[in-house]
């Protein structure tokens, strides 16, 4: 099983979308630890949206999907915030 997922951050105002096949709880505490990666800007990001695919390559396709769109809009409307 792997899990896409979106994250946000309030002091950012940016969505963070990702997959993973680690425990959304283990994924989540290494985006707010201290790497050098681009969640790195921030510290407060939520878990807003997740999606379970059978495997990690059906994920990734989610994933290249919704940032494909490219749009804000979208994504507010697929975690419910519109």
């Amino acid at each position: 099983m792997a899990t896409f997922y979106i994250l946000h951050s309030e002091l950012l105002n940016r969505y963070y979308i990702g997959h993973t096949t680690e425990s959304m709880q283990e994924r989540l505490r290494k985006h707010l630890s201290d790497h050098r990666g681009w969640t790195s800007r921030a510290k407060d990001w939520l878990v807003v949206h997740t999606e379970t695919h059978v495997d990690k390559s059906m994920a990734y396709r989610r994933e290249l999907e919704v940032k494909g769109w490219k749009s804000r809009n979208r994504i507010q409307i697929l975690i419910g915030r519109v």
